[in-house]
């Protein structure tokens, strides 16, 4: 009888507890708490300072993004960012060493 009971008020409490985590007014109105490492933080903020700036339809050199027709120059080297016709997608643009 004494175990029928515990398992009574132990299963209640149970089904009470999320309703009780939703109540308005109560703790500090957080729903929800999810446990994140420090990396992901960590990951985020260089995120934006590590990665090319995202563009569909760009040419990439030295992290900066640069559109159809933009010439730049690598070690005496010039390029020119031009479509490649050969390519069917999102990001038909690529780097074409140019005659000098």
């Amino acid at each position: 009888m004494n175990k029928l009971i515990m398992a009574l008020l132990s299963s209640s409490l149970l089904l009470a507890a999320p309703a009780m985590a939703n109540r308005p007014g109560v703790g500090n109105g957080a729903d929800i708490v999810v446990p994140l490492p420090p990396q992901v933080w960590e990951n985020s903020a260089n995120a934006s300072q590590n990665s090319a700036p995202t563009c569909h339809n760009c040419c990439i050199y030295n992290n900066k993004s640069y559109t159809e027709g933009a010439v730049v120059t690598a070690d005496s080297i010039v390029l020119q960012c031009v479509r490649d016709p050969q390519v069917v997608g999102t990001n038909d643009l690529k780097w074409e060493r140019m005659k000098k």
